[in-house]
């Protein structure tokens, strides 16, 4: 796919996350995406695999959430198979704390569907509003 395309392909994907539906993010997911969440919080390390991504990163944020997690995505900026998106969560947790936090997301794209993911993000956000996600065999990110 082109830059054009892997860009308008997110843009689509995103418009829905802004309603709080992340199926179709979920979808676009590549079987063997690496998601690396940036800094030292109990949530960063490196997901390696959809399955990892679904059962240690995207269940327990969406149970802490409520099961909604409500994300609109404000720029894009795309350069081959990498888009760079600007987002912010919209979101507020089942024990009532508002959750603005705000990303980029560099995605590597392959063949239609998301490879990579880093997130940079407000690490003490994540520290003050969420509670560590159960314990994995993950390796932290360096």
């Amino acid at each position: 796919m082109s830059e054009v395309d892997n860009k308008a392909f997110l843009q689509g994907v995103f418009a829905e996350t802004a309603k709080g539906n992340g199926r179709p993010f979920v979808d676009a997911l590549a079987d063997d995406v690496r998601w690396t969440i940036i800094g030292r919080t109990a949530w960063s390390r490196t997901y390696e695999g959809k399955r990892a991504v679904l059962d240690d990163l995207l269940r327990p944020l969406g149970e802490q959430l409520g099961g909604r997690n409500v994300v609109s995505a404000e720029r894009f900026v795309a350069d081959g198979d990498v888009v760079v998106v600007e987002a912010r969560n919209h979101s507020v947790t089942s024990s009532g704390h508002d959750y603005p936090n705000r990303y980029c997301w560099i995605f590597v794209m392959r063949d239609g569907r998301i490879a990579e993911i880093t997130e940079y993000t407000d690490t003490q956000l994540i520290t003050e509003v969420l509670t560590p996600p159960p314990a994995t065999s993950s390796h932290p990110a360096g």
